[in-house]
């Protein structure tokens, strides 16, 4: 089934960073007919509520942003939580979008699904060939069961079920919460409030050795607009940037983005988490899409998100 300007697409967790790019991606596309709902309306946690609406609604696409997701803390720390819920979502929207009919769905992912110990850079079939990172295995347990869901009702049910995995997504509408965030957004707000503070000195969790990849994810939002019409052979791709850099190199980038003289401090006494997860964007590349917003001017886009929001 191919999908046009007028085709219904609903997007799961149009809130959250990935959900509200990708509603303004496919408005700048000219794609009219979005469906959104808000969580008062339709809890994705309720089984009953998303088969009731996915059947009223009967969009044309499925794309699920919707998940629980956090930092290295949050999953760590909240791994019930993070195992049931993404459960619960994934499988209600999954398995209600196949009730309703609806023969085209996207699930996102994470690149945290791979071995701890993956080769580098990291081939989408190195899935399961080893044990996970203990700090995220909850979450990437979920990660892995959506899209073997989305692979097996795609296999028995002739429907149009793909998962794409992005690396660490950055960009407008980050959680920049003190324990629950990621990374970057985490040292993005560090760093600006030293700046503000007059402060020297900053600390960040690990050693600052761990690599890892970045993407704007309105780059995201292009590879979904990019491959909704495409033949997708594998079950799942990887989508990220080509390049990576050590949590030392980006608190740097950052620091010399502001012109600021400050010293880093690294607590030891934190998990750096998995030491690096380059993704291989071999087939993505071939289809010839790839990234195109550069480090600097996505960081000038969410410094202004920022300022805006959290200040």
């Amino acid at each position: 089934m191919k999908i046009n300007k007028k085709s219904k697409i609903f997007i799961a967790g149009h809130n959250g960073m990935v959900g509200s790019s990708l509603c303004r991606k496919f408005n700048e596309n000219g794609f009219k007919n979005i469906v959104t709902v808000e969580k008062k309306k339709v809890n994705l946690l309720d089984q009953k509520a998303v088969f009731k609406f996915l059947k009223k609604n009967k969009p044309d696409l499925v794309i699920i942003a919707a998940a629980r997701a956090g930092g290295i803390y949050a999953n760590s720390n909240y791994k019930a939580k993070f195992i049931y819920e993404n459960l619960e979502i994934q499988n209600n929207l999954i398995h209600g979008s196949y009730l309703a009919g609806i023969k085209k769905l996207f699930f996102l992912g994470s690149s945290c699904i791979y071995p701890k110990y993956a080769k580098q850079p990291i081939k989408e079939n190195y899935l399961l060939t080893s044990s996970l990172e203990p700090t995220n295995d909850a979450y990437a347990l979920a990660k892995i069961s959506g899209l073997m869901m989305c692979k097996y009702y795609s296999e028995n049910y002739k429907v149009e079920f793909k998962s794409l995995m992005p690396c660490n997504l950055y960009g407008p509408g980050d959680n920049y919460h003190d324990k629950d965030s990621h990374f970057f957004p985490a040292l993005i707000k560090k760093i600006l409030s030293a700046k503000k503070k007059g402060s020297r000195v900053i600390k960040i969790w690990g050693s600052g050795k761990p690599k890892r990849e970045l993407l704007y994810v309105d780059d995201l939002s292009s590879a979904v607009l990019f491959l909704i019409n495409k033949k997708i052979k594998e079950p799942f791709i990887n989508i990220g940037s080509g390049k990576d850099q050590t949590i030392n190199w980006y608190a740097n980038f950052i620091i010399n983005y502001f012109q600021l003289n400050l010293k880093i401090k690294f607590d030891r006494s934190k998990p750096d988490g998995v030491s690096r997860k380059l993704l291989d964007i071999s087939i993505i590349k071939k289809m010839g899409w790839k990234a195109q917003t550069t480090l600097k001017n996505g960081l000038s886009m969410v410094v202004k998100d920022f300022l805006k929001n959290n200040t």
